[in-house]
């Protein structure tokens, strides 16, 4: 209501500004014209008439020739001027009054917004602001989600940021929040354990690993929370419970997945997927065997995946198996050859490179 108060206001000021200067008089543009020559003449036979220069009679003649044509000048120019005048000043008005507001609001009401409301002080000054530091953005959603507690999607956004930013009990309050106003998810219980080992400084607490062991309920193919069940059996020293668990997830992998490296450099220092694996009748049967006939077994295997690589060169993760095998069995010799076959036989596939690349580089057998 407040602007349209303002636009009268503009309009009845500027159709002032036009009617101001149309309502006051004009004065006669005498100067020139030809009535003042006319009285200039009527003046000049009065003062020949006085010098004696001209004679009366023809002073009366001239009087009133010169009268004459005084008369038909005034009614020539004066009262057309005056008509013209009046004529223009009413269109001028008319034009004021009703055709600019009528303009100016067919132009307004398309192309302007009069339902618009003012935005308020408080939120221009707190308008978020890329260019700000990231803290300054992160305190202007705490100040939000603080008058708006359960608004879930907030709260998704801040949690995995304060994480980031390593303020991990935040971030833990965040996650919680998450779930219990934006919905159960496998990938946030996944991140609501992540966030409480770190808060532990790296170990998978009992709190961590219940989150986990939640996410593999919602989905048993999520990759964080078996990740970090793997980690947990390492902490606690089942370190064979752990290579099940990395294995399997790179069993199932695709060779570009992102998350591939962390799991081999973890089966890395583990020292598992150093041998091919035993069907369940071999692992029946080496549990009879003694240490020597397991170890002929073991090696025989890996001769037999030797053999086959040389044929298939292509598979990555049997090279890496294989090259980890003879690290195990302390054959670096060994081991060094079938890293070197193995880059020979990938060398014109970058990616597969790369992959190999990354999985060995945590066993030392380039220095």
């Amino acid at each position: 209501m407040m602007l349209w108060f303002v636009f009268a206001l503009m309009t009845a000021a500027a159709i002032f500004a036009v009617l101001w200067p149309l309502g006051r008089g004009t004065r006669p543009q005498n100067d020139g014209s030809d009535t003042v020559v006319y009285k200039d003449q009527l003046a000049e036979i009065d003062r020949d008439v006085a010098a004696g220069l001209i004679a009366p009679p023809e002073a009366d003649a001239a009087r009133v020739e010169i009268s004459r044509r005084l008369l038909a000048a005034a009614d020539h120019q004066r009262e057309p001027a005056v008509i013209s005048n009046i004529r223009l000043r009413r269109s001028a008005a008319i034009i004021a009054l009703v055709v600019l507001p009528v303009v100016a609001v067919a132009f307004y009401l398309p192309l302007g917004s009069p339902s618009l409301g003012d935005f308020p002080l408080a939120q221009r000054t707190h308008a978020p602001d890329v260019a700000q530091p990231l803290d300054n953005l992160v305190a202007q959603v705490e100040l939000h989600l603080e008058k708006n507690p359960t608004d879930g999607r907030g709260w998704n956004v801040l949690a995995p940021v304060l994480a980031r930013l390593g303020r991990y009990d935040d971030a833990i309050r965040a996650y919680h929040n998450s779930i219990t106003y934006g919905g159960d998810s496998s990938a946030r219980r996944a991140d609501l354990g992540e966030a409480i080992a770190a808060a532990a400084g790296g170990v998978v607490t009992s709190e961590a690993k219940a989150e986990f062991e939640r996410a593999l309920a919602l989905d048993p193919n999520e990759i964080k929370a078996r990740y970090f069940l793997g980690l947990a059996a390492e902490q606690d020293g089942r370190t064979a419970e752990a290579t099940s668990i990395w294995e399997a997830m790179l069993a199932n992998a695709p060779p570009d997945a992102p998350w591939r490296p962390v799991v081999q450099a973890a089966l890395a220092r583990v020292g598992g997927s150093t041998a091919p694996a035993l069907s369940d009748g071999a692992v029946a049967a080496a549990k009879d065997m003694n240490e020597t006939d397991r170890g002929t077994m073991i090696r025989g295997m890996v001769e037999r995946l030797a053999s086959r690589l040389k044929q298939n060169g292509d598979d990555v993760e049997g090279w890496l198996r294989l090259v980890r095998a003879y690290m195990v069995m302390g054959d670096r010799e060994k081991a060094r050859g079938a890293l070197t076959d193995a880059r020979q036989a990938v060398a014109n596939d970058a990616e597969r490179l790369r992959q190999l690349n990354e999985g060995l580089k945590d066993l030392g057998l380039d220095g």
